[in-house]
């Protein structure tokens, strides 16, 4: 999946294919592709918008609603980190 968007526009639009079909965020798709948080963010903010105006638009309303919902995961993660090392510590 390595290559520049500008000559190649391949990794842009399978980026923003892959997170909206799979309502992904930035994180988890340079998970999957195996590349940075940046390359992906640079990708489908700057490069896509400028390959496939009507892809860019969906992909960004799924980013700002994961930005939305941010907090929420935050939180649930933490509250899941905070039972397990209770459950460590009491045994149960």
């Amino acid at each position: 999946m390595k290559g520049r968007c500008e000559g190649n526009t391949e990794r842009c639009v399978v980026l923003g294919k892959f997170i909206v079909e799979n309502n992904a965020t930035v994180r988890s798709a340079a998970r999957q592709f195996g590349i940075s948080k940046s390359t992906v963010h640079q990708d489908i903010t700057v490069k896509l918008e400028k390959t496939d105006k009507i892809l860019f638009d969906e992909v960004k309303a799924v980013l700002d609603r994961n930005k939305q919902e941010r907090h929420i995961r935050g939180g649930e993660a933490t509250k899941r980190k905070y039972r397990e090392l209770s459950q460590k510590k009491f045994g149960t």
